[in-house]
């Protein structure tokens, strides 16, 4: 039997979808609540204060203190924490991914509230996917800080000059606020944890800010952006304007300058990636007007050329009475949401929608080591004062009093404490993954450890002994499994020769592999073969002692 209740379906947990659950609960009230259900999509149940979320790098804030729970702050919502799958228009459904069964879900709604927000595009620059690190999300925040606690920890030990200057590099791509904030709070953090290290020397570090315009922080007053230009200089951070990212590898950020000449190849074990953005996936595939990816809407948030649809946000094009489309900005959101829960709970009274109508209070963004820049109503403030103001103003803003006081709490803290360098291993080692080498990048030398098989995915590669060539590699070739099989020093090298995408399966990963799975141990041997001579490869493959050793590796004997 159909549910008689009216549902509003709200897809996105950002600041858009919480704050029209929260709002569309106090106008509809426990007696409304009767007739009208609310539900929220996100694939996390937390609502992530993003201004604040640069203060997780550097530890000023504790990293569940900048999340709110949603069913705290919408507690009469149906969360659900599931993918999204399929947008039906239509018919007006929505297919969620599988929970703890392996059965979709389908919500049926009458509104629908299209709050999605815009993820990290990585598809643009080679090699963002398989080894930069995001900062978009709470999770992103710690492991990067747990990354910069990692790759200090390496300096400290390593004898290689080439390679110690190589972990004490970081790139950070993107100048626009969330570039600016992360490369400041970035370069605080490890130069006030270098001085734990004995090894280590604060003249070591080298922080590099990319913008590929021509001024950072474009998005407020020049002479703003130039007092954040010099605060950064003055604090380390090396930026460098009008440079573009152009791909990225396990030991290198490629980085050419707009104004012409060849990519330069900066050394480093840390690229973080702002941008660039582009619009939910979800969202493309909608049979709506968009515009530049985002969803057109009218003046009262509904999607054109649907009834009972609506879009907030960073994924919706707003209207501004200034006509200009409104900017990704969480105080926009916020009182878009505002305004949306508004016209749908008119919409259920039979009472005419509003307009949106804000366009701007200002703009506040943190250089770190209380310094920021603001413009607000007209004022530009800098330095200290613009500092206290980012704080007080966001803390007023941030949801829930007990998680005004928690933060309030760890900003005492943090003045009065050293931060801390503690390392959490978060990430498994062993997990299959991809990896990107640009033209000349070495992928193992010979001598080297051998940590892991490897598959082409697309590009080519030579193999050479001592300078001479075996072979070239291509799409759907197999090697290293020589190190693996024989447990022995890598036999060769391998050298990219254009830009080369791998899989790479790690050692424990190939013993299950070669152990379980039907097929593989044989196809390892007759690849071996063929790398090895059938006379050598007798030897080193048939013997069971080897393959008692491959078994083994899983079971971490």
């Amino acid at each position: 039997m159909p549910d008689a209740k009216t549902r509003v379906l709200i897809l996105g947990g950002g600041f858009g979808g919480v704050y029209t659950a929260m709002h569309l609960e106090r106008l509809l009230g426990r007696r409304g609540l009767q007739h009208c259900e609310i539900a929220l999509v996100n694939r996390d149940n937390y609502l992530v204060f993003q201004p604040m979320l640069p203060e997780v790098i550097s530890g000023a804030i504790n990293t569940l203190h900048v999340i709110c729970p949603i069913r705290r702050l919408a507690p009469r919502t149906h969360v659900y924490t599931r993918e999204i799958e399929q947008v039906d228009l239509q018919n007006k459904t929505v297919r969620l991914a599988p929970g703890s069964r392996p059965k979709p879900l389908a919500l049926n709604f009458d509104h629908l509230v299209l709050a999605l927000g815009n993820v990290l595009d990585d598809s643009k620059v080679p090699g963002m996917r398989e080894h930069a690190l995001p900062f978009k999300y709470l999770g992103d925040g710690l492991l990067l800080r747990n990354h910069l606690v990692h790759v200090l920890e390496e300096a400290d030990t390593e004898t290689d000059p080439i390679e110690r200057r190589r972990l004490l590099t970081f790139v950070v791509a993107g100048g626009g606020f969330s570039g600016v904030e992360c490369a400041a709070e970035l370069n605080d953090f490890v130069r006030g944890a270098v001085k734990v290290y004995r090894r280590l020397r604060p003249d070591e570090l080298r922080v590099v800010l990319l913008q590929s315009g021509e001024r950072i922080l474009p998005e407020i007053d020049e002479g703003l952006a130039r007092f954040a230009h010099r605060i950064l200089q003055r604090r380390g951070v090396e930026i460098r304007l009008q440079t573009r990212l152009q791909a990225v590898t396990a030991e290198a950020a490629l980085v050419a300058d707009k104004s012409g000449g060849g990519p330069e190849s900066i050394a480093t074990r840390t690229t973080v990636t702002t941008v660039p953005t582009r619009p939910h996936p979800l969202i493309a595939g909608l049979p709506c007007e968009q515009e530049r990816g985002r969803v057109r809407v009218d003046g009262s948030l509904r999607v054109l050329g649907w009834s009972g649809l609506w879009a907030v946000g960073d994924c919706a094009a707003v209207p501004q009475p200034d006509g200009i489309t409104s900017p990704p900005t969480a105080q926009h959101a916020v009182r878009q949401a505002r305004l949306c829960a508004a016209n749908i709970a008119a919409s259920l009274a039979d009472r005419p929608p509003q307009t949106f109508a804000f366009t701007g209070l200002g703009k506040l963004g943190s250089l770190g080591r209380r310094s920021a820049v603001a413009e607000v109503m007209g004022l530009k403030i800098s330095g200290l004062p613009a500092w206290v103001l980012w704080r007080a103003i966001y803390l007023s803003k941030f949801p829930g009093f007990d998680r005004k006081l928690r933060i309030l709490a760890d900003w005492i803290w943090d003045m009065l404490l050293p931060r801390d360098v503690t390392q959490i291993r978060l990430r498994d080692g062993q997990a299959v993954r991809q990896e990107h080498f640009e033209p000349g990048q070495v992928v193992f030398d010979q001598g080297d450890f051998g940590d892991k098989l490897y598959v082409v995915v697309r590009g080519e590669a030579e193999v050479t002994d001592n300078g001479a060539v075996l072979r070239t590699l291509g799409a759907g070739d197999v090697f290293g499994e020589i190190a693996l099989i024989a447990d022995t020093p890598r036999t060769a090298c391998v050298r990219a020769l254009t830009a080369l995408d791998l899989v790479a399966v790690p050692r424990r990963a190939f013993g299950q592999l070669v152990t379980h799975l039907p097929g593989v141990r044989e196809s390892m041997e007759s690849i071996m073969r063929r790398h090895l001579g059938s006379e050598t490869a007798e030897r080193e493959v048939v013997s069971p002692r080897v393959w008692t050793e491959v078994n083994q590796v899983h079971e971490g004997r």
